[in-house]
Formats: C-alpha cells, sequence, structure tokens
C-alpha cells in the first residue's frame, strides 16, 4: 500500500493503495468486517507496526474499567473495536487483542481521548524529540516505535470514533494527508455497515413476526371485533380506554370462550405498540419440558432436538405486546423464571450467554380464580402482583344476552360467507330461542351453534338445535321470576325489586363496589350510597357464607 514509506515523509502514491482498501471496505456490509478490512490493510504495512480503531459508545464496564478515574461522566467512552499489528519479538503473538489497559479510552483523555473530543488530528512526528505523550515509553522503546498519528472518524459531522496508528519511522505531513484520507472512507463506511444491520435488524424482526403471524392465521377462529351494547360491555370498554394507552400489565379474567383474547387485541391495537406485533402463547398447550425455549428461545445444540437457533415468544413481541394465554397453566416451578423476566426486563435463550433485553407489554388471560391458586399454592403470589396490576372480568354470555343478537346476525352472515349458503337472516322466534339458552361455552359456544345451524339449512330457513335440559332449565327460571309490574306496586314488592336489582349489578360485577365496571356505576349511584344499602339489606357474596 505504501511503497514509499520507506520514510514517511515524502508524499505517497495513494491511488492504487486507497483504490484497493475502498473496494474491500465498500464490500463488507457487517461492522466487524469493515473495522477488520481497515486495520488489517495498515498493519500489512512493514514501517506500521500497530493500527488501531476505537468507536464511541455508552459506558459498560466503568466499575473495573483502569482508566475510570480519567473518565469525566462515566456515560460515553472509546471502545477499542479493531486492533492489528506484529511485535518485534519473535513468537509474539499478534496485537489483536480488545482487552487490554487501553480497551476503554476516556473522551478527552490522552491522546485518542483528544482527538475524539476535538474531532481533530493529533500526530507525534518523531517521539525521540517529543515523548511527553508516551503513556508506556518501555513498550515504544522495545518495539521502536517513531511515530503516532491519529485520525477522528467523522461522517456528516459525527465524530464515530479514532482511526491511530504507531509507526517505526517518523512522521511528514504526507502520511497525515494520507491518514486522513483513509479516515474518512472508513468513517463512511462504518456508518453504512450500521445502517445496514439496523436495516437487517429490523428485517429479521419483520420476518420472524410475519412467520409467527402466519402461523397463527393458519389456526385463528377470531369473532371479529369486540361486538354488542350491554352495560357489561360498554364497561369493559371503558377500561380498556383507561389502560391501553399505558404500559402497564393487563389480567383479563372470564370463562373460557367469552372473548378475552379480543380484549388483549382491542388493548394493543389503541396502545402505543399497536405498529409491532402482538405475540399469542397459549401456555395450556405447551408441553412443561419446552416452557423455556417457547418463551425465551434456544439456540442449535443447546438441547436433544434443537437442530436450530430458534427466537422465543419474547424476541418475537420485542416492542410489541405478549399475550400469555390460560397463564394460570404454566408449571409453579416455572413461574420464577417468568417473574425474573418481568422484573428485569431480561433473558437468555438455552444454551446461550448473551443477555436479551425484553422491551415487552405482558397481557396475561385466565379462566381461573388466580387468588384460589395462589391460596392453594399453585401459583406464586409475587407473579400474580405483577400480571395483576389492572384486571378486567369478561362476563359470560349469559349476563349480558341483550348483545346475543347483534352477535347472532354477525356470526350468520360470516358463516353465511364463508360457507356460501345463502340465509334469510334471523327471525324473532330464532332470537327467543338463543336468548333462552343459558350458553354454558359463551361466545365460542353460539359462533359454534350457528355456524352448524347454517351448514344444515333448506331453502335459507335457519333452525336452531340447542341442549334441551338448559333450554328446560331456563324456562324453569323463567316461572319463578318476579311478576311483571302492575300500575300499584306494593312497598314490600318495592323494597324486594330494588334488593333483587342490586344483587343483580353486584353479581354482575363480582361484587366489584366501586371504581371503573363496578356495580355502583352500573346502578348510576354513589359507591357509599350502594355500601350502605348492602349493608341495611345485609347482602353478602354468595361464596362468603361458606
Amino acid at each position: 500500500m505504501m511503497a514509499a514509506m520507506a520514510t514517511l515523509g515524502e508524499r505517497m502514491s495513494v491511488s492504487e493503495a486507497l483504490q484497493s482498501l475502498l473496494l474491500e471496505m465498500g464490500e463488507q456490509r457487517a461492522l466487524d468486517g469493515v473495522l477488520s478490512a481497515v486495520v488489517d490493510r495498515l498493519a500489512e504495512e512493514e514501517l506500521i507496526a500497530l493500527a488501531r480503531i476505537w468507536l464511541v459508545r455508552p459506558g459498560d464496564v466503568c466499575s473495573k474499567c483502569p482508566m475510570r478515574q480519567e473518565c469525566p461522566d462515566q456515560t460515553y467512552c472509546l471502545h477499542l473495536v479493531a486492533s492489528a499489528g506484529r511485535s518485534r519479538r519473535e513468537g509474539a503473538a499478534p496485537w489483536t487483542r480488545l482487552d487490554g489497559d487501553f480497551r476503554r479510552m476516556p473522551i478527552g483523555s490522552r491522546k485518542v481521548g483528544r482527538i475524539a473530543a476535538s474531532g481533530e488530528c493529533l500526530s507525534v512526528m518523531d517521539i525521540e524529540k517529543d515523548s511527553k505523550w508516551i503513556a508506556m515509553p518501555d513498550w515504544t522503546a522495545a518495539e521502536g516505535i517513531r511515530g503516532f498519528a491519529g485520525q477522528p472518524l467523522v461522517f456528516k459531522g459525527e465524530i464515530l470514533g479514532v482511526l491511530a496508528i504507531f509507526t517505526r519511522a517518523t512522521l511528514g505531513q504526507p502520511c497525515l494527508d494520507w491518514l486522513r484520507t483513509i479516515a474518512d472512507l472508513a468513517a463512511a463506511s462504518i456508518a453504512n455497515a450500521r445502517a445496514f444491520g439496523e436495516i437487517e435488524s429490523l428485517r429479521g424482526q419483520l420476518e420472524l413476526e410475519n412467520a409467527y403471524l402466519r402461523e397463527e392465521i393458519s389456526d385463528a377462529r377470531a369473532y371479529g371485533d369486540i361486538v354488542g351494547n350491554s352495560a357489561a360491555l360498554r364497561s369493559i370498554i371503558q377500561q380498556i380506554e383507561l389502560v391501553a394507552p399505558t404500559d402497564a400489565n393487563v389480567l383479563i379474567l372470564g370463562e373460557s370462550g367469552t372473548g378475552k383474547e379480543l380484549v388483549a387485541q382491542e388493548i394493543h391495537r389503541r396502545s402505543g405498540r399497536s405498529t409491532r406485533a402482538m405475540v399469542r402463547v397459549n401456555c395450556a398447550s405447551v408441553p412443561r419440558e419446552l416452557y423455556e425455549s417457547e418463551f425465551f428461545g434456544h439456540v442449535k445444540g443447546a438441547f436433544t432436538g434443537a437442530i436450530r437457533d430458534r427466537a422465543g415468544r419474547f424476541e418475537l413481541a420485542n416492542g410489541g405486546t405478549l399475550l400469555l394465554d390460560e397463564v394460570g397453566e404454566i408449571p409453579l416451578e416455572l413461574q420464577s423464571k417468568l417473574l425474573r423476566v418481568l422484573q428485569e426486563g431480561s433473558y437468555e435463550r438455552i444454551g446461550e450467554e448473551k443477555t436479551r433485553e425484553a422491551n415487552v407489554r405482558i397481557i396475561a388471560a385466565t379462566n381461573r380464580d388466580l387468588k384460589v391458586e395462589v391460596d392453594a399454592g399453585r401459583f406464586r403470589q409475587d407473579l400474580f402482583y405483577r400480571l395483576n396490576v389492572f384486571p378486567i372480568e369478561v362476563p359470560p354470555l349469559h349476563r349480558r344476552k341483550e348483545d346475543i343478537p347483534l352477535l347472532a346476525d354477525i356470526f350468520l352472515r360470516q358463516a353465511s360467507r364463508r360457507f356460501n349458503r345463502p340465509c334469510k337472516g334471523l327471525s324473532e322466534g330464532n332470537i327467543l330461542t338463543l336468548q333462552r339458552y343459558d350458553w354454558p361455552g359463551n361466545v365460542r359456544e353460539l359462533l359454534n351453534v350457528i355456524e352448524r345451524a347454517v351448514i344444515t339449512s333448506r331453502k335459507g330457513e335457519i333452525r336452531f338445535n340447542l341442549p334441551q335440559q338448559s333450554l328446560k332449565k331456563q324456562q324453569q327460571n323463567r316461572a319463578s321470576a318476579p311478576a311483571s309490574p302492575t300500575i300499584v306496586v306494593a312497598d314490600a314488592e318495592m323494597k324486594q325489586r330494588e334488593r333483587e336489582n342490586i344483587l343483580a349489578a353486584l353479581d354482575q360485577t363480582n361484587w366489584q363496589v366501586q371504581g371503573p365496571g363496578g356495580a355502583a356505576e352500573l346502578l348510576d349511584i354513589r359507591p357509599t350510597t350502594l355500601a350502605s344499602r348492602i349493608k341495611r339489606m345485609k347482602l353478602v357474596k354468595p361464596d362468603a357464607q361458606d
């Protein structure tokens, strides 16, 4: 590269050398490749003893850094990222180590630090005449070091780092000009490599998200958006609007088939993470021995059957939302590992020492009573508190039957298109039949019943085949219900109706008196007023009587 480098004081012919190095750097897309190309080609020159590159990065080893006392703020410093050179001593290892005394250099301190702070070249033309800059005089004497030159790596006004060489010949201005050209080319290549790295990282994340979404779509049976106008559903929407803009963990409670995942999707859609993926883990379907791999991923060869690297759900959901469906099914002995991620925000793949950050919002869903599980010792109390920051209870369908006509109509139109079976629509009789049923399978069962009715329909007429035992039970309940109001109602009956109305509101809200979605809000009265009436009527939650 430097044929006339014998004196390093003459103007060097750099066209061929620079073209070669430029081509080599241009071929490198990875940052490590660019850094190695620069220092390796420089170190090939006979009179260059050592070539190094430091880049500006956040402080990371401040507590044990040999130069901690010289670092002004311990936030950013120069990291040694590339080194190449040869010792005069026979059998000595190449100077490629990055973990020596100068692996971190405070900005503004010593030669290299001052270059980064000022953005200007700093050189020692002849060490014998100017030795005040020499940090290791014994080393320079033993290795015959005569000169030093350092150039800032500047790209679009930003100082990226420092390129420095130690030479075994005195320096001249032509050498500094030559090194400046190399530094400018290296800075541009470093910036491009970083941009390529960011693009590759984003593309990798998108590929992970797309693969996950394709997997989910293949077996998804979505109900559509949240549908209904009942007071219970309006209360859920209000709670979603409150919590969605925050990053708070949410625990969604409710029976199977009530649409807990739809609530989670709506929270994610209204959140600041809506542009990233919401990744779902069905905790009930994950084999016990694969929980760690499912959550955190693994590297090839970490265990029998690990034939390739695999990203875990936390990595897939990075920047987005992770839905832990049926979270109550996670084995007790594995809950501590999940808790650690929630507390520390970091994890490692199985078989890998690299720590990864987990920028993930957690939404958990369960049909279990986690308080009971905690009392029984089957669920960690500290994990419960982490998940239960904002609980939302999704009511079963039999507690919001006024939503059945709208849900049924939507499901009917969807099924008619899916199965290519034109239907006339739902009659009043159809609606009454659906509303008389108690729907133990909730919305999922309603969808199933309507799809089956569309498939079996003749001439577009819809008929429902519902279990008669449940219908009979509903008819018995209606028969024992209070009579319709008359023009004049006795005071005792009015008190009884008030009692029943309060009990219905309490039952609908799981005996939550105050707060969003509470019984006081449903009844449109003050919580203190409701509490007074509960006490006066001696109302007691059914499970509290046991």
